[in-house]
């Protein structure tokens, strides 16, 4: 494991604790915004360098598309967040995350999911092989 990979487990692991605690603050049933607000509110508090709804571009050969695409927050600009509020993480939502890694050249996403009674059955942890 080199040092890049040491930096985001320690930050993921810190994106899980304010989680934690937005979770045990507010319990299930917000939609995902308000989670998204809360979350990035308290790993600001934690000093990180969070960047909220972050433009994402597709480039399709040599042409730079805006076609819509938003990072819910993008952490430490190494570890993205996809803040869901659902009563099933889905296949699309892994599909969708990894399609962001890919598109940033990102190695480490957090998929997670505030709509559950313990928020550790919420969050999905994804590497990208690059």
């Amino acid at each position: 494991m080199d040092t890049i990979d040491l930096i985001e487990n320690r930050i993921a692991k810190e994106i899980y604790f304010c989680a934690l605690k937005v979770h045990r603050a507010l319990g299930p049933g917000l939609l995902e915004s308000a989670y998204e607000e809360c979350l990035c509110y308290e790993l600001r508090k934690e000093e990180f360098l969070v960047e909220k709804q972050k433009s994402l571009p597709l480039v399709y050969e040599d042409i730079k598309l805006e076609v819509g695409y938003r990072i819910d927050l993008f952490v430490e600009n190494c570890v993205i967040v996809e803040v869901k509020a659902v009563d099933i993480l889905s296949e699309i939502h892994t599909a969708q995350l990894l399609t962001y890694l890919k598109l940033t050249n990102c190695k480490l996403g957090l998929l997670i999911n505030f709509n559950v009674t313990l928020i550790k059955n919420g969050v999905k942890r994804i590497a990208n092989g690059l």
